[in-house]
């Protein structure tokens, strides 16, 4: 492992660890509050805070995987590790929406007791330091490129979400007096609807990697200028890129002299793949396969999607 991905992987495995001492502490405390305050929204809140630790778990082991080398079963590493990491956080959130939203239908339909004023207070706190290990945790997948640590990160906002949604429910419930406790339950309704969204949100960049999507256009033109710029390459041609976790995977289709022999085309091939390497850190690998310019027509294959040398 390189100096970098162990860095990488001390930052992302530290900073998911303290979201999992947090939600701990969290979900004991807003179960409590929700039972002995009668608040079904904090209760539910509570449980989302229980699938956010499960899911902090998931996204350490995602990048402790996706850490680990390449070796003879999985010649191309194991990044996709963490983007089957997000996936699950992704479904984990979904599902905890459906859970909630049941529930908060089903106590819309039976009366209850008012929820107790404490029980605001406990939420108002939630909020903010929920906010803060949201940012924390965003910042910190952004800085490494992790996709699995950012899903984590959106799911303590969907926590911060629920319990904000939660706290507007109960003061309504608290000023309205009787008759207005299905506020409480209104509001985790709410919320359920919102958690749904960003576990979509969340699951479809995962689903993509999984299925090898196309990086950005404008990633591969880039790359593809940077690599027409090597000498003796006349125009590239074709340029895929796919991402595998952090790190992407190159396959170049490169023109040189048709007349160059291959100990010189095979230099050539070294020199692109030198010089990607080194304007890309991100990029792990790259295949480069060797065309036969033709110089006759070199403008015709520059017009139908190839990047030529500029003069």
């Amino acid at each position: 492992m390189t100096d970098s991905a162990e860095h990488r992987l001390g930052r992302g495995v530290r900073v998911t660890l303290l979201g999992i001492v947090i939600n701990s502490l969290l979900a004991a405390g807003k179960i409590f509050a929700g039972v002995t305050g009668h608040s079904q929204a904090l209760i539910a809140d509570g449980i989302e805070s229980l699938a956010d630790i499960f899911s902090s778990l998931v996204v350490w082991r995602g990048l402790v995987i996706a850490a680990a080398p390449t070796d003879d079963d999985h010649p191309y590493g194991h990044g996709k590790a963490e983007a089957i990491a997000a996936g699950i956080v992704a479904m984990m959130l979904i599902s905890a929406a459906v859970w909630i939203g049941v529930q908060s239908v089903h106590q819309i339909l039976i009366p209850h007791q008012t929820p107790a004023a404490y029980t605001l207070a406990v939420l108002l706190v939630v909020v903010v330091i929920k906010e803060l290990l949201f940012r924390r945790v965003l910042r910190t997948g952004c800085e490494v490129e992790s996709p699995a640590l950012k899903g984590d990160a959106w799911h303590h906002r969907s926590d911060a979400i629920t319990s904000l949604a939660a706290a507007i429910g109960i003061v309504i419930a608290l000023a309205g007096g009787p008759g207005y406790e299905w506020a409480d339950d209104a509001a985790a309704l709410l919320a359920s609807l919102i958690i749904a969204w960003n576990g979509i949100r969340i699951g479809r960049p995962a689903m993509d990697e999984l299925m090898d999507a196309a990086a950005p256009e404008e990633l591969r033109q880039r790359i593809s200028t940077v690599a027409a710029a090597t000498n003796d390459v006349d125009c590239i041609q074709k340029c895929v890129v796919r991402s595998h976790g952090y790190w992407y995977y190159v396959d170049l289709h490169v023109h040189v002299d048709p007349q160059m022999t291959v100990v010189r085309s095979h230099a050539v091939a070294h020199a692109v793949k030198d010089r990607l390497r080194a304007e890309f850190p991100r990029i792990h690998d790259v295949l480069v396969h060797i065309e036969p310019s033709r110089k006759e027509t070199a403008s015709g294959d520059r017009a139908a999607g190839g990047v030529g040398r500029s003069a």
